[in-house]
């Protein structure tokens, strides 16, 4: 298939109207239920789940355009999304005035400069952030003069670049990657978050039906070890019967599968301890319904960087 002069792999394509078909059959069943359910509770746990399929029609509809581009399209969604990421986490944590000099070059020079890098295909982007952001963000705000909370000023902010903007990168440097037989394009990275989201909505789904003992109650009430370990195995399942779309065998998919899930995991934990630990609800709500872009990929944050050096060590040409 070609989509303005850019080859779509079938099984990309196969995939992504499997996903298609799986929201389809979501929205009607969403439908459905709010129709039927009557209890105060059930009637929110529906409004929930229908504002997460509207969500990700959203989204999916943007990836559908990215395929169209080709690896640029994907630069650029994600390029967005890491900007307004970063915004939207800035607004969390204390900055001072003298900080603004610090906040242009995030903003507007290595967040840019990581993905344009990523665009050259140069293997660099891992060390620039870092490196000489690490090493030249804090020299920008002692020259500001403002010693008044430096270290945790400084720390907040090359934190937030790291996560919103370095980790998130990695998902579309799966780009970039030489596997011999299989081709550099979009299907690892609809594979990575297939998995990665789909353990996010069925530990909701699964702690929604069976959730008794919480996890962690201060931090992220909603999570509990029915709904962990229902999630993970259900997610864990659906990448290996995904195999076929990447260069691994069934028991590698699993593998990768479940390092997938678990490092989501974790990625919602630690975004769920900074809300709570800035008193808010959500991120933004850019989401309509459904929060900020952090909300939604908090896990795949997390997931990216590990999934992308994995592949590369033992699959890519070096």
């Amino acid at each position: 298939m070609t989509l303005a002069g850019h080859r779509i792999d079938p099984q990309l394509a196969d995939a992504f109207g499997g996903v298609l078909a799986v929201l389809a059959l979501a929205t009607l069943a969403g439908l459905a239920l709010k129709l039927v359910v009557r209890t105060e509770s059930a009637r929110a746990t529906v409004d929930n789940a229908n504002a997460r399929i509207r969500t990700w029609w959203v989204l999916c509809v943007i990836f559908g355009l990215t395929l169209v581009i080709g690896p640029t399209g994907s630069l650029v969604l994600f390029g967005l999304m890491s900007f307004l990421a970063l915004r939207e986490y800035i607004t969390l944590v204390a900055t001072r005035r003298a900080d603004h000099h610090t906040l242009f070059w995030t903003f507007f020079i290595f967040t840019p400069l990581q993905y344009f890098l990523l665009g050259l295909r140069w293997s660099g982007f891992v060390i620039v952030i870092p490196v000489y952001a690490f090493l030249f963000l804090p020299a920008v705000m002692a020259l500001a003069g403002d010693t008044r909370s430096f270290l945790e000023r400084a720390a907040k902010i090359q934190w937030g670049l790291m996560i919103c903007v370095y980790c998130l990168s990695y998902a579309p440097a799966l780009y970039m990657l030489d596997i011999p037989g299989y081709g550099p394009d979009a299907k690892l990275l609809l594979y990575l978050v297939i998995v990665d989201q789909a353990s996010d909505v069925l530990q909701y789904v699964w702690g929604k039906l069976l959730g008794r003992h919480k996890i962690a109650p201060t931090v992220s009430p909603n999570k509990t070890w029915e709904g962990f370990v229902g999630g993970i195995v259900s997610a864990t399942a659906i990448g290996t019967a995904l195999w076929w779309m990447t260069p691994f065998t069934p028991l590698v998919s699993a593998a990768v599968s479940l390092l997938i899930t678990l490092l989501g995991f974790a990625g919602g934990l630690v975004f769920s301890a900074i809300k709570r630990d800035s008193g808010v609800k959500d991120y933004g709500t850019i989401v309509q319904g459904h929060g900020g872009i952090l909300d939604r990929m908090d896990s795949l944050i997390f997931a990216a960087p590990v999934f992308f050096h994995v592949v590369r060590f033992f699959y890519a040409l070096k």
